[in-house]
């Protein structure tokens, strides 16, 4: 069974980088993303569902940030390396995005999903997969619609 997380908001905390956002630079915001503080809650999260499951890492990042990605998560030892980005020009709601991808998933079984989006939680439930929303960073308006509107994160 897989425990699929987020990375932004669940385990990455991006508030250093939102002021990108505010002026309408994805490009600044996403090369930021290596420098992203560790969540300590996310972590400890991520570490307990590896006991029992497989983790499986969804984010809205651009496909582009692979390396980056996947570096960040290695260096700062948290399990799992399967990782799913958006493929270039995505810009679906996040919602929709992820929901796409947990049906790919639904075969090898899904035990959780961990997301700091409420509209992707409840998307996720609706479609009955067993979810549950990070909470322990605020949601700005400038994210949620980055992730709600705009599709890019």
């Amino acid at each position: 069974m897989l425990a699929v997380l987020d990375i932004d908001g669940v385990v990455a905390d991006v508030r250093h980088r939102l002021h990108h956002l505010e002026r309408g630079s994805w490009r600044r915001f996403f090369a930021s993303a290596g420098a992203d503080p560790l969540l300590a809650e996310g972590a400890r999260l991520a570490a307990d569902l590896a006991r029992e499951h497989e983790v499986v890492w969804l984010t809205g990042r651009p496909e582009w940030l692979r390396t980056v990605t996947a570096d960040w998560l290695r260096d700062r030892g948290l399990p799992g390396v399967e990782l799913h980005l958006r493929a270039p020009g995505d810009y679906r709601p996040a919602a929709r995005y992820k929901l796409d991808v947990l049906a790919q998933l639904r075969p090898r079984g899904v035990a959780a999903l961990v997301d700091d989006d409420d509209e992707v939680v409840r998307a996720a439930l609706d479609a009955g997969f067993p979810a549950a929303l990070a909470d322990w960073v605020p949601r700005t308006d400038v994210l949620r619609r980055a992730q709600d509107r705009d599709g890019r994160t």
